[in-house]
């Protein structure tokens, strides 16, 4: 097993084309078709269904996609760090940012990296917490932004800020910032909310206990796009982090007002892998991360949000959020 198999292998699965990948790779398609066959024989399973669509992935090959996909990452991670300008952090970096925070976050993240370590290849992977969190443990992401967790086994969290929750409605229903709005009220009409199993879900769920409270809940999805299209289209309301709702409220696609009695409350934190060597690549996007966010809580873009203290911030970090 060699890397030019590995690469065979993943450009195959991800273009579904033996001709295709034979383009992408420079070379002739019967070479890409023996490196094939070439692995399949030293592991004795079949890694491809040909068929008249093209190559599709048997369930060995699907096992054998994912893990030849990290080792490729991780060869071009140390070819980076192995052979470096002088004086210039460079490497690859896989990111993930919270879905609500996606677009607050992602461009000045990339504008700060690219003019100040250009040598760094971000790679930004967007998601629910729970999704972000197993891609953590698995290895498919070097850092990442999270939501309520105190720790594991195998992740160091660093908490960053607090944020208070919203009940979101039809820009008809006129809620504003300045009222908040009892649970009561929120569990009286019909509501959008995400899919069970979801931490915010767990959250929300666990207000209305509090609140002794029963939801009326006419659809669950696992889209934040979704939530709140469904909620601009009359079809109920719903609760959210205000982060990702600013923009649409500020358009008049939605209205909004923090959630009450009680007040719920989740923390963001950021997770890095427990074991091995920290490449100094993502030593430097973790401080970037981090000090992005806190520029933003600090000039109000992230509504009803709180830093938490933090003895590694420097006076760097605290002048650019108050500037």
């Amino acid at each position: 097993m060699d890397v030019r198999q590995l690469r065979a292998l993943v450009t195959v699965a991800e273009v579904g084309s033996v001709t295709r990948a034979a383009e992408l790779l420079h070379l002739v398609q019967p070479a890409v078709t023996r490196q094939i066959r070439t692995l399949e024989q030293e592991l004795g399973v079949a890694l491809f269904e040909r068929t008249r669509h093209g190559m599709r992935t048997t369930e060995a090959g699907a096992i054998m996609v994912d893990r030849a996909r990290r080792a490729l990452t991780e060869l071009e991670r140390a070819r980076a760090e192995v052979q470096p300008t002088p004086g210039v952090v460079s490497g690859i970096v896989t990111v993930g940012l919270l879905e609500s925070a996606t677009e607050l976050l992602a461009e000045p993240l990339v504008s700060a990296v690219a003019r100040d370590h250009p040598g760094i290849e971000l790679r930004l992977m967007t998601a629910y917490s729970g999704h972000l969190q197993q891609w953590l443990d698995d290895g498919d992401l070097d850092l990442s932004l999270l939501y309520n967790l105190a720790g594991s086994p195998s992740l160091n969290v660093r908490p960053l800020a607090e944020e208070r929750l919203w009940v979101v409605a039809p820009a008809g229903e006129g809620l504003r910032a300045e009222d908040p709005v009892p649970f009561a009220r929120v569990a009286a009409q019909p509501l959008v909310m995400p899919a069970a199993g979801h931490a915010l879900r767990s959250l929300i769920d666990a207000a209305a206990g509090r609140a002794g409270v029963e939801m009326t809940i006419v659809v669950q999805t696992n889209s934040l796009r979704l939530q709140k299209q469904l909620v601009g289209a009359g079809h109920g309301w719903t609760v959210l982090p205000g982060v990702g709702i600013a923009e649409d409220v500020a358009l008049g696609r939605l209205s909004a007002a923090p959630l009450s009695e009680p007040e719920v409350w989740r923390s963001i934190v950021l997770g890095t892998p427990r074991t091995g060597r920290t490449p100094p690549a993502v030593t430097v996007v973790a401080r970037e991360v981090t000090r992005q966010l806190a520029v933003a809580v600090r000039q109000g873009r992230w509504p009803s949000a709180r830093l938490r203290p933090s003895r590694g911030e420097t006076e760097e970090e605290r002048a650019a959020g108050k500037g």
